[in-house]
């Protein structure tokens, strides 16, 4: 397996959008969907925190998280990558739109991307997310991406797989 950190941090690209770093000067326009452990930042302070978390996770091998950005705009649309560790194979997808930007066809460019790198790049024998059942539009997406529902988790939460086999 190829897990990260990378010497150099991967972009992706695709025709609609690119998947980049995170820069400090991007913090600022992803506050209202910063989240860590599952706690939204309120603040620019508590944004700017929570990214030098998810910088930490990235340089220990724990995770890889992308700003995407429109390509014909350069816009910072949202957020995607793999999170909570590698163990097995396995990791987790997660992602999040900026409310303006959703059922535009962004997050299913972003997760295609992603989920290319991680079978292809980082070499997982597994990809899961995990949503909420009201989540209708994840729960849509997960799909059309040929996940499949394997579990119920918490009272209204589910995970989703995709399996390299």
């Amino acid at each position: 397996m190829k897990l990260p950190p990378y010497q150099t941090f991967p972009t992706i690209k695709n025709h609609k959008i690119s998947l980049r770093e995170i820069e400090n000067e991007d913090i600022n326009h992803l506050i209202e969907i910063s989240y860590y452990d599952g706690i939204q930042a309120q603040n620019l302070d508590e944004a700017t925190e929570m990214q030098v978390k998810i910088t930490k996770d990235y340089l220990n091998g724990d995770s890889i998280h992308w700003c995407i950005t429109d390509n014909l705009t350069n816009d910072i649309v949202g957020t995607c990558g793999f999170y909570r560790g590698f163990a097995n194979g396995q990791g987790e997808l997660g992602c999040v739109l900026l409310p303006k930007y959703r059922g535009k066809g962004f997050m299913n460019a972003a997760l295609l991307l992603a989920i290319d790198f991680g079978l292809k790049v980082m070499l997982l024998e597994r990809i899961y997310a995990v949503t909420t059942l009201e989540n209708k539009n994840a729960v849509k997406l997960l799909e059309k991406l040929n996940f499949i529902k394997v579990r119920h988790l918490e009272i209204n939460e589910i995970e989703f797989e995709l399996s390299k086999s």
